[in-house]
Parts: C-alpha cells; structure tokens; sequence
C-alpha cells in the first residue's frame, strides 16, 4: 500500500474519506496496527498514563517521546507517524518550540508533531510551521491543562472551540484533534474548516477517528471513558496465559520435551 503522507491526509477530506488514527508506543504494536492499514500512528504523550504509570501526561518529557516514536517508526512502512510535543516543550517560548520541534523530528523520525491549543498556539504553530514541519493540532479537552480545566471535562464553549478551531487552521496546521467536544460543535467545526478533524469523544461527524490502543484492547481494566469502544478485552486473556504458565513452571511442566535442547540436536 501506498505510503500515507500530510498531503495525502488532507486529500482524505477533501474525497469524503474517513481518517482513522490509533496511538502506538513500541515495534511490535506499530507493526500490527500499520499492516491493518490504520491511516495515521500517533505517538501521544499519553505514553506517560498507559504505559509508564505517571498520574497523567504531565511528567511525560521529550526524550522519553523520542524514545517511543523511535520504536514506532521502526515498525512502520505505510502510516504517518506522528509525534506528540510534550508539557513545556513549546510553551515557553517560540524559538525553544522551534528547536524542541526540530530535535523530535530530526531524532525520532516521525514526520510531523501535534500539540495542544488552539487560539493561543496560533504563533507557535506558526511558527513551526514556517520551519517545514507539519503541525497537528489539538482542541477541546487538552490533558496537559488538565489543572486548569479541573479534570477530564466534555468542553462546551462553542465560541472559544470555534475561534480555537479556526486560528489552529489559519496558523497553518494539516489536521485538528478535538477532544471531548459536543457532537454539534465538532459538526460545525468539520463543515466550517478546510483541514480534517480528528474526534475523540467528539461524536461521528469529524473526519477522522482517533482512540488509545489500550482502550481499544481492553488493557486497562476497568478504566473505560464514554467515548471508547472496547473492541476486544484481552486483560482477562493475558492474565489467564500467565497463570497457566505460571502453574506449568511450579508443577514442572514447562519447558517439556518439544522446548528442550540436547547436545545431538541441530
């Protein structure tokens, strides 16, 4: 198949064609998502909850994403890779958003960044932008102002997701995640802007679709927020084949004849 590119994503919308993203954080599961034929891999900060254990995306820096697209990118042929900018990596100022963006590209690999904010990240997407490296946008809930908006809320202001919206577009992104926005809103910013939108918890009506692979297989136990599906839950898999294995290594079972070695073998 056709490697997937930043063009190719915006001629998606303009086709009417659905988008579908998934977030990936090592080889084995870039490798299996891109073979299915997943549009985009998104190697989100989002590393730090479900992967690393961190209370949110907060403590999440820009080595340890690097790290991760690193592994991504090495499993992947045909999707477009793309690197999360983590907490204070383009906050600050936009030189250092500049350079923060460069690194990542430069050293993980993944061919474009997505960071959060929409009306007051108009020059810092801008800014990266004119540097030639594509840029994604990502509105509505953003987890790392979750102190600022006290917790994982469905964002309802339809004039501030509008105006985030549009000055995410004018700054010159590809592409627009919104999060935990109305189904209404997010019909309305679809229809109105001209690059893609990408919903979680944002109702069918976006261009796209982008879920944590974790939720989607079901790894995280009960933890399960409205907007997700869980396709498969393989927790209560895994932890039966652990079990057997473990009962098999007591009781000598395991390794048998067939996982053995012998000095005759060749």
């Amino acid at each position: 198949m056709a490697k997937v590119t930043v063009p190719e994503i915006r001629r998606k919308k303009e086709r009417g064609e659905k988008i579908t993203m998934l977030t990936a954080y090592d080889t084995p599961t870039a490798r299996i998502l891109d073979e299915c034929g997943v549009d985009v891999l998104l190697v989100g900060d989002s590393v730090g909850s479900v992967v690393a254990g961190y209370p949110n995306t907060l403590p999440v820096t820009v080595e340890e994403m690097i790290y991760h697209t690193r592994a991504v990118v090495r499993g992947t042929e045909r999707a477009l890779v793309v690197i999360d900018m983590p907490f204070m990596s383009y906050q600050v100022s936009l030189e250092e958003a500049k350079r923060n963006a460069g690194r990542m590209i430069k050293e993980s690999g993944a061919e474009a960044v997505k960071l959060e904010g929409g009306a007051s990240m108009r020059e810092t997407i801008k800014a990266i932008v004119d540097i030639d490296i594509p840029v994604m946008g990502h509105i509505g809930l953003t987890p790392q102002s979750i102190h600022k908006l006290g917790g994982y809320k469905v964002q309802r202001q339809r004039e501030k997701l509008l105006e985030d919206a549009r000055a995410v577009e004018e700054a010159g992104a590809f592409a627009v995640v919104l999060e935990c926005v109305p189904e209404e809103v997010a019909r309305e910013i679809t229809s109105e802007l001209s690059i893609p939108t990408i919903g979680i918890g944002a109702g069918p009506h976006c261009d796209g679709q982008v879920l944590v692979i974790h939720d989607l297989l079901g790894l995280l136990g009960d933890f399960r927020p409205r907007f997700v599906k869980r396709y498969v839950n393989l927790r209560p898999i895994i932890s039966e084949a652990v079990k057997r294995y473990i009962e098999e290594v007591k009781e000598g079972l395991f390794p048998d004849e067939e996982h053995t070695f012998h000095l005759g073998d060749r």
